[in-house]
C-alpha cells in the first residue's frame, strides 16, 4: 500500500537532525512540521520572512496574520523572528539553511529537479524554489512517484523547465525512499505492501536496489 501524504512527511521528518535550520516548501513538505521527532530541536524557516515556525494551529486558533510561504496559517514558537523577505532570502542565499524539503513534478536520475512550471499553464511565479535549490546544503524531495496517468516522475532527464541542476540528494515518494547517487536512483526503503518489482516498473530513470533495502518504518 502506497504512503499517503502525511506518511511521506512523517518519513522525511526522520531525516531531521538536531540544530538544523530547515525550509519546508509548499504542499507535502509543510506537513513535516507536525512530525518533528522528540528530542530533535530544529528551526523552521519560511521564505516569506519567518524563523521559528511551529506546527499548524488547531481549528479555531488560526491567526490570519501568521502564514507560511504557501499562505497557510501557522503558529510561532518562543524566540520566533519575523522579518522581510529580503532578509529571508539573504539567509537562504548565504547558505544558512541546512535542509530544504520541496515538492517536485519531476526529478532526473542526476539530481535535476523541475517543480515550478508546466508549459501552457498559468503560474504565479517560481517563488523561492530556485534560490533554495541553489543554496541549500541538502535537498529532500517529497512527491508522488507517478503522475495521474501513471507515468513515472523519476526520469532519465527532466522534460519540464528546470528549477535546479544536480541538487537533489534524497527522494521520499509514496512508493519508497531513494538516494540520488552518481549512478542514478538507489532504492533504500519501500512502502509497506509495495514490491520492489512494482517500484522498478514505475521508475523510468536508472534504478539500483540497495543490498540492505528494507521496508519503511515509522
Amino acid at each position: 500500500m502506497a504512503l499517503n501524504k502525511e506518511q511521506i512527511a512523517q518519513r522525511i521528518a526522520k531525516e531531521l537532525q538536531d540544530g538544523y535550520y530547515v525550509n519546508l516548501g509548499i504542499g507535502i513538505p509543510t506537513m513535516v512540521a507536525n512530525y518533528i521527532p522528540d528530542g530533535i530541536n530544529v528551526v523552521l524557516q519560511s521564505e516569506n520572512g519567518l524563523l521559528g515556525m511551529g506546527p499548524f494551529p488547531f481549528e479555531g486558533d488560526e491567526d490570519a496574520d501568521l502564514i507560511n510561504a504557501g499562505k497557510q496559517t501557522i503558529t510561532t514558537l518562543p524566540g520566533s523572528a519575523i522579518f522581510d523577505s529580503a532578509m529571508s532570502f539573504g539567509m537562504i542565499r548565504s547558505g544558512r539553511v541546512d535542509l530544504t524539503v520541496l515538492g517536485a513534478m519531476e526529478v532526473a536520475e542526476n539530481g535535476d529537479i523541475a517543480n515550478w512550471k508546466i508549459p501552457g499553464k498559468m503560474v504565479k511565479g517560481m517563488g523561492g524554489a530556485m534560490d533554495l535549490v541553489a543554496a541549500a546544503k541538502n535537498i529532500i524531495v517529497a512527491m508522488q512517484h507517478t503522475d495521474k496517468a501513471g507515468n513515472s516522475k523519476l526520469l532519465p532527464k527532466c522534460s519540464l523547465p528546470i528549477t535546479g541542476l544536480r541538487c537533489v540528494k534524497k527522494i521520499v515518494s509514496d512508493l519508497g525512499v531513494f538516494d540520488v547517487a552518481a549512478g542514478g536512483f538507489v532504492l533504500r526503503e519501500y512502502a509497506p505492501g509495495v514490491t520492489v518489482e512494482e517500484i522498478k516498473a514505475k521508475t523510468a530513470g536508472k534504478l539500483t536496489i540497495a543490498a540492505d533495502v528494507k521496508e519503511i518504518s515509522f
